[in-house]
């Protein structure tokens, strides 16, 4: 096994309140209606376990299922750390959502970086990691796009 790595950083102001976009991102009924690949999410506390649909990554495809600790510091940031009990799982998620106030709306800050051990070698690096930035991108697109269109923007 190797660990691949996938960065998502990206910006956005929205027309949208804080508290009406913090209601979007902190709802783990609703993130899997808007982000691509989500199946569902198991809420218990601060820990929350993604489960996601097959994903194909170069020669592999993947099912990933992963266990995160989610601090929420309402209504301003968003931390996820993958749960370092949870030593079984093969993919994780480190990052943070930073909400700001920009006149009436939000500014929105991502910083992400998706991680995953697969059976693939090493020297694929290049080649593996560029794809999962590419799915990543994706994800992150249409889940910009269907944010927009929950929130009426």
């Amino acid at each position: 096994m190797n660990r691949f790595r996938a960065h998502n950083s990206s910006e956005a102001n929205l027309r949208s309140a804080p508290d009406r976009v913090w209601d979007v991102l902190t709802d783990p009924e609703l993130l899997p209606r808007l982000t691509p690949y989500l199946k569902r999410i198991e809420v218990d506390g601060d820990r929350w376990t993604w489960h996601l649909t097959r994903i194909p990554v170069m020669s592999a495809t993947i099912t990933p299922t992963f266990t995160e600790v989610m601090t929420f510091e309402e209504p301003t940031r968003i931390v996820f750390a993958h749960d370092p009990a949870k030593t079984d799982e093969r993919t994780g998620v480190e990052g943070t959502y930073l909400l700001t106030p920009a006149g009436s709306g939000t500014h929105v800050a991502i910083d992400l970086e998706v991680w995953c051990d697969l059976p693939l070698p090493r020297i694929s690096r290049i080649a593996v990691e560029t794809v999962m930035g590419g799915v990543v991108a994706a994800m992150g697109k249409r889940f910009a796009a269907n944010m927009l269109r929950h929130l009426g923007e």
